[in-house]
């Protein structure tokens, strides 16, 4: 099999964690992930570690976040008064909320900070900030 490059559609395992060893995702109890090298459907960082790879090879590759989700933007993290929130709404941190901006999007936030005055809201990606770590196997080209 032909090495891995732009434009091949490609299927991998693969298992990524944080620094602290701890899993974020795995393929491995799954069917092979499958993609196109080169229509930026996964993570730069990932995407490179993949070319060059042929069927059956491994790699463990170290991602920096700013080849990954991006470094944490402050200005996407905005605290808010609770009474902008249904009395009725639990919220607790960890909860991701899927809301609307004045001009329509939908996106999501994750809840940081909760107490019965405001709520603070994260709407960087969960993973941006961080250094991730993936264990890749090519497993097979893609039909």
């Amino acid at each position: 099999m032909p090495a891995a490059q732009t434009g091949d559609t490609v299927a991998v395992h693969y298992t990524g964690k944080l620094e602290d060893g701890s899993i974020f995702d795995s393929s491995r109890e799954r069917e092979p992930f499958k993609f196109t090298i080169g229509k930026g459907q996964v993570i730069p960082g990932f995407e490179q570690a993949v070319i060059g790879m042929e069927v059956g090879d491994s790699t463990t590759v170290t991602i920096p976040a700013e080849e990954a989700y991006g470094v944490v933007e402050q200005d996407m993290i905005a605290t808010f008064p609770r009474d902008q929130f249904p009395a009725d709404m639990p919220l607790k941190v960890g909860d991701r909320l899927q809301l609307r901006s004045e001009d329509g999007q939908v996106f999501f936030a994750g809840v940081v900070e909760v107490d019965d005055e405001k709520v603070k809201l994260d709407a960087n990606h969960p993973l941006a900030g961080k250094t991730l770590i993936f264990e890749i196997e090519r497993v097979a080209d893609s039909e």
